[in-house]
């Protein structure tokens, strides 16, 4: 039988829980597990907020057991090693994503596809091998085994470096592996919030010729002056959505809400690419003669294996690729995710963990 967050192990935590379908945060006293001999500790320093956080606290995907503790875009300083860990040292700043376990044996594993492993292990809501839920980066302090933990680029700030550990990855992960980081591709960003801003850097930081698509005319002043995109095409305007026709290799689709993509399609070129990130309520249309007339692909990409996750935050190092955020104590969090509903963020929440919980841990 599957143990609640409650279930005592020797180290007391602390952090923020959702205990129901109406999401809302509120301050959280559970236990971690003792440091194993190959198991990093941390002290979390930041978590980003990343939309699907909200999706776990009001249980819209039907998976999450409460209370649930979100948080995967994690990053401290390790404060104990296990007697068999070889990666990491006391006083390492590190990173913790998506997932913290996976079976490490299956064909997925094996070429560094972790994300795809039947047996992942969540960072959030999901069974350890010991029974008990995982806990998010809403807390105190984490525990990992070393193999899912990345080492923190020492020229990468902590704060706004926080969310590429999903934003990040997001973005870059379709980039690369559809072949569309080769300088003088070209390439559009449909949809500007938090995956779409750090999308747009990452094509620029690889010599990509960018093309920004929003329903949001207000936008283009911050896409082509505040984030260097090549090209801002307001997507309600049939105007200029005719003269972009087939001109695009790629499109990196950031939208969460339901729309159509059948005009999406007619952006590119014979051969060209459209990636989803988001993820809408409702299926997407796909109309199959857009595809099989030109040879189109419609594909989707989430997170990345860990070789990539850490190839993309050395990349994002040394090309200074960071989020633009808006940091906040972690009292503020249901103000935040009210917030991020309304698109009222530029771009993204990271709660100062540290400095807060410290805050908290004296009242």
């Amino acid at each position: 039988m599957a143990k609640s967050p409650e279930y005592k192990y020797p180290i007391v935590a602390y952090g923020y829980a959702a205990r129901d379908t109406s999401g809302t945060l509120s301050p959280f006293t559970f236990s971690r597990r003792v440091t194993g001999e190959k198991d990093v500790r941390f002290k979390v320093l930041y978590c980003g907020i990343c939309h699907s956080d909200i999706h776990f606290v009001k249980n819209d995907w039907g998976i999450t057991t409460y209370p649930v503790i979100p948080g995967h875009e994690i990053v401290g300083v390790v404060t104990e090693i296990g007697s068999k860990v070889q990666k990491f040292n006391i006083g390492d700043k590190v990173g913790v994503g998506y997932f913290v376990g996976s079976c490490r044996s299956c064909e997925s594993c094996v070429n560094d596809l972790e994300q795809y492993c039947t047996k992942q292990v969540r960072t959030i809501c999901s069974l350890n091998s010991d029974g008990t839920y995982t806990c998010g980066g809403y807390s105190d302090h984490m525990v990992s085994d070393e193999h899912f933990v990345l080492h923190w680029p020492d020229n990468l700030p902590l704060h706004s470096g926080a969310p590429l550990l999903c934003a990040g990855i997001t973005s870059y992960s379709p980039l690369k592996y559809y072949g569309l980081n080769k300088p003088g591709k070209k390439v559009g960003v449909v949809g500007l919030g938090g995956v779409g801003h750090v999308a747009v850097k990452m094509a620029k930081a690889f010599g990509i010729e960018v093309t920004v698509f929003s329903t949001s005319p207000v936008k283009k002043q911050e896409a082509i002056v505040g984030l260097k995109a090549d090209h801002f095409i307001n997507s309600n305007d049939s105007e200029q959505m005719m003269a972009a026709m087939g001109t695009l290799d790629g499109i990196i689709d950031t939208v969460s809400a339901n729309h159509a993509i059948e005009q999406l399609l007619n952006l590119l070129k014979p051969q060209g690419k459209l990636i989803v990130v988001g993820v809408p309520d409702n299926s997407l249309e796909v109309p199959p003669l857009s595809l099989v007339s030109e040879g189109k692909i419609v594909a989707g990409s989430s997170t990345g294996g860990l070789k990539e996750i850490q190839e993309m935050l050395d990349f994002a190092a040394k090309h200074g690729v960071t989020a633009d955020i808006e940091i906040i104590p972690i009292d503020y969090v249901n103000t935040a995710m009210d917030r991020m509903l309304k698109s009222d963020v530029r771009y993204r929440f990271v709660i100062d963990v540290s400095n807060s919980m410290r805050d908290f841990l004296r009242s």
